[in-house]
């Protein structure tokens, strides 16, 4: 019987899929990722199981944060909960798909916590295949559970820290305000300076640029 899929709310996350876990006793995490949609870098996720009784205030999805608010929830949570990075790289990404390799790195960071979760709280409508514990896969979640806006807060922070690394080494590209989104200046310099290692080839512009090298080098 397939899990049961709750659908996201407009009012914002709150502890309401955890309070019953917590009741039970059960280590739950929050799972996120983030970097589906760029044209460069890899896509992130993060697992993150939260203390009851430290929970940061202001936990929301990560898209509706500032940056300098993302970056204080997500140094307190590295301080008051237990977070797990999950990677999968742009290789992964064209061999499996962008759908596969998030829950690639989604079933990478909950396997990556230090102590076992006993129920994964999942943002979106798709499970990563066989996690190691119970799971609930939620709609809109980082609206919706504080676990999962944990989880969104943590991954994005960390996705955005190594798209600035990977600016440094191939610059003109803006991946340092763009995170390796599609963004004008992203796209000019893929015209001007073509494909890096980094670009997700499988990905219909990049594909479409190298196409076009490979024919006109004919």
């Amino acid at each position: 019987m397939p899990p049961m899929v709750f659908m996201g709310g407009m009012d914002g996350p709150d502890d309401s899929f955890e309070t019953p876990l917590w009741g039970e006793n059960l280590r739950v995490a929050g799972v996120d990722e983030v970097g589906r949609g760029p044209l460069a870098g890899p896509v992130v996720a993060a697992a993150v199981v939260l203390d009851p009784l430290c929970i940061p205030p202001g936990l929301n999805d990560s898209k509706k944060l500032s940056f300098k608010r993302r970056a204080r929830l997500s140094a307190w949570l590295h301080e008051c909960a237990e977070v797990s990075i999950g990677v999968a790289s742009v290789e992964e990404i064209d061999e499996l798909n962008i759908l596969q390799a998030s829950l690639l790195a989604m079933h990478r960071a909950v396997t990556g916590l230090k102590r076992p979760a006993q129920h994964a709280l999942v943002d979106g409508r798709f499970l990563p295949p066989q996690l190691p514990c119970h799971a609930t896969p939620i709609i809109k979640g980082d609206g919706r559970s504080v676990s999962i806006a944990a989880a969104s807060v943590v991954a994005k922070c960390y996705r955005d820290r190594l798209m600035r690394d990977l600016a440094q080494q191939h610059p003109g590209y803006g991946w340092e305000t763009n995170a390796g989104y599609g963004s004008k200046k992203h796209k000019e310099a893929l015209q001007n300076l073509g494909v890096t290692p980094h670009h997700r080839r499988s990905f219909k512009p990049i594909h479409n640029i190298l196409w076009q090298a490979n024919f006109t080098s004919d």
